[in-house]
C-alpha cells in the first residue's frame, strides 16, 4: 500500500530543492467549506498532488482547507484544473506570491486539523460565514484614509512588525485565537465605527470579521485577499500603496518586500532590518530578525550559548537533546529576554 506521507529525511528534500532549478509557483488558498469525511479528501488530495510535484503545508478540518503551497510551473495549469473539479473549489481564488525564489517549500505535508485556523471559538450559534464587507485594494485604500475608520492588522506581533498598513492598529498578540480577544475588547463602545481587517491572504480576517458580527458590530469590512493581494493589485492598477514594510510569510523565505520602507531591526545590534531568521541551535529555533554583520558574527545563532552549542558536532548536539523535553523557543517569536533590540510592546492584563 502506497504511505501518504514523507518518507525522505527533511534535509535531503530541502538540498534537493536549494539545489534546483526547476521555476515553481508559491500559491496559497483557503475555503470555509464542511467536510464531511476530512480524512479520506486529505488523502486523495495527497495522491493527486503528489502526482503533480507540489510541495508545501497543508490543514484540513471539517470547516474547510488552508493551503501553502508550491507547484512546479510547467503544471500549474493542471493543478488549477484538477483543484477547480473538486465542486466547492471550484473558482477559489489562488493567492500567487509577490516575490517568489521557487525555493518556498521543500516536502508535501497534508495534516488534520480540528480548525484550518485556531481560534479558541466555542459558541455552537457563531456563522463564520456571514462575513464583513470584502473591500478591493482601491475600496480599501479609500475606507481607510478616513480617519475615522479603525484599521486593524488582524496577524500576529512579529509579522506586523516588519510590515503592517498606515494608521493601523497592531495588537500584541502571539496567536489568533488570543487576538480576536483582544480586538474584542479594545473595540467596546465603538460598535457603529467602520472597521477594517487585513492579515496575509484574508483567512483569519474570514473568521474575525464574522465573529466582531455575530458580537454586534455591524460595519465590519475586510480586505479582500489580504496583503498578498493588495500588493498585486495596487501595481495593477497604478494606486497608492499604504502598506510599510515586508509581508511575513509562512514558507522558507519568510518575507515578501511590498515597499522599501525598512520599519523594523536586528534584534542583536539595532541597525534598521526586515527580515527574520531561526536560530542555528536546534534546541532552540527562535525566531528573531538578524541583520547580515551579526548572522556572519553569531553563525545564525541567536545568543552566545546557541552559538557554542551549534558549532558542536551533530551527535554531540543530539545528545545535549537527549531525553528532554523539545525546549524549543520558535513559540516566542522574537520575544527572548536575550534579544536587547525588540519592540517594546507590553501586552494587556
Amino acid at each position: 500500500m502506497k504511505k501518504l506521507h514523507n518518507t525522505v529525511d527533511r534535509r535531503v528534500l530541502k538540498e534537493r530543492i536549494v539545489q534546483s532549478n526547476e521555476p515553481r509557483i508559491t500559491v496559497s488558498f483557503y475555503k470555509y467549506h464542511p467536510i464531511a469525511n476530512p480524512q479520506f479528501f486529505r488523502d486523495f488530495l495527497f495522491l493527486q498532488w503528489e502526482s503533480l510535484g507540489v510541495l508545501g503545508r497543508t490543514y484540513i478540518a471539517a470547516e474547510g482547507i488552508n493551503a501553502q503551497i508550491s507547484v512546479p510551473a510547467n503544471r500549474f495549469e493542471a493543478f488549477r484544473d484538477n483543484l477547480f473539479n473538486i465542486t466547492f473549489l471550484n473558482g477559489v481564488r489562488l493567492n500567487t506570491a509577490v516575490e517568489d525564489d521557487s525555493k518556498s517549500f521543500y516536502k508535501l505535508i497534508i495534516k488534520l486539523r480540528g480548525k484550518i485556523v485556531a481560534d479558541g471559538i466555542e459558541d455552537p450559534s457563531f456563522n463564520p460565514s456571514n462575513t464583513g464587507v470584502h473591500l478591493s485594494a482601491q475600496a480599501f485604500n479609500v475606507l481607510t484614509a478616513n480617519p475615522d475608520t479603525i484599521l486593524i492588522d488582524m496577524r500576529n506581533h512579529y509579522e506586523s512588525e516588519v510590515g503592517h498598513f498606515k494608521n493601523a492598529i497592531l495588537p500584541d498578540a502571539d496567536t489568533f485565537r488570543e487576538e480576536i480577544e483582544m480586538v474584542e475588547d479594545m473595540l467596546k463602545g465603538k460598535e457603529e465605527k467602520n472597521i477594517v481587517m487585513y492579515c496575509t491572504g484574508g483567512i483569519r480576517c474570514e473568521k474575525a470579521s464574522a465573529y466582531l458580527k455575530h458580537k454586534g458590530f455591524p460595519n465590519v469590512h475586510q480586505l479582500e485577499g489580504g496583503i498578498i493581494k493588495y500588493a498585486r493589485d495596487i501595481q495593477a492598477d497604478g494606486l497608492e500603496n499604504r502598506f510599510l514594510g515586508v509581508n511575513f510569510v509562512f514558507d522558507e523565505r519568510l518575507a515578501e518586500r511590498i515597499s522599501d520602507d525598512v520599519i523594523a531591526q536586528c534584534h542583536q545590534c539595532g541597525e534598521p532590518f526586515d527580515h527574520h531568521t531561526n536560530c542555528a541551535n536546534l534546541a532552540c529555533h527562535i525566531l528573531f530578525i538578524q541583520c547580515p554583520s551579526c548572522k556572519e558574527k553569531m553563525n545564525n545563532c541567536c545568543s552566545d550559548a546557541c552559538k557554542e552549542i551549534s558549532q558542536l558536532p551533530e551527535e554531540a548536539q543530539k545528545e545535549l537533546r537527549k531525553g528532554k523535553a523539545p525546549g524549543r523557543n520558535i513559540f516566542k517569536k522574537g520575544r527572548g529576554e536575550h534579544l536587547v533590540y525588540k519592540p517594546n510592546r507590553i501586552k494587556p492584563e
